[in-house]
C-alpha cells in the first residue's frame, strides 16, 4: 500500500520584501490559520538552518533574512502546507 496522503493544512502565502528594511531583502510567510505560536517558532527554526540565515517570528508571520523563497517553499511543503509564491 502507498503512503496515507499529507495532510493538507492549508495555503500560506510566500512573500519577498525589500521595502522599510533598510535596504535588505526578506522572505516573509503569512496567511497561517490555526497554527500555534510554538509550532511557527519551530517552522522558522528549520527554515534559518536549511537556509543559512537569521529570521524570527512577528505578528503571526515568519521572517527570513534574504530571498529564500525556494527553500522556504519545500519546507512549508513538507509540513503539510500549500506555499503560494505573491507579490514581487
Amino acid at each position: 500500500m502507498s503512503s496515507p496522503p499529507k495532510k493538507n493544512r492549508g495555503r500560506v502565502d510566500i512573500l519577498r520584501q525589500k521595502a522599510h528594511r533598510g535596504g535588505k531583502t526578506v522572505t516573509v510567510v503569512t496567511g497561517f490559520v490555526g497554527i500555534s505560536e510554538a509550532e511557527k517558532e519551530v517552522l522558522a527554526k528549520q527554515m534559518q538552518k536549511a537556509c543559512g540565515a537569521g529570521g524570527t517570528v512577528k505578528e503571526g508571520r515568519i521572517e527570513i533574512q534574504g530571498d529564500q523563497r525556494e527553500a522556504v517553499a519545500l519546507i512549508l511543503t513538507d509540513a503539510g502546507f500549500r506555499p503560494v509564491f505573491a507579490g514581487g
